[in-house]
């Protein structure tokens, strides 16, 4: 296993984040979906430098709370 820059994963996958003029992105956490040449499925997970598992765990239940928010009454997004 190497060690790759998540900026051109990312950015092949179409992710994009709308951010407002002056906005600064001050800290990153990605969980992403990973299926090897076996067709096997794991979870990997990135983090900015210097993020604390404190940090990691306040931004995944506040992603968490939101994402509950927002899917009520969606309809298509499974």
């Amino acid at each position: 296993m190497t060690e790759q820059p998540i900026g051109p994963i990312l950015d092949g996958l179409g992710t994009a984040i709308e951010l407002d003029d002056g906005d600064l992105v001050a800290s990153a956490f990605v969980i992403a979906k990973v299926i090897d040449k076996d067709g096997d499925v794991s979870l990997a997970i990135a983090s900015s430098d210097g993020l604390s598992w404190i940090e990691q765990n306040g931004l995944l239940a506040s992603a968490q709370q939101i994402i509950n928010q927002t899917s009520i009454g969606r309809k298509g997004d499974e």
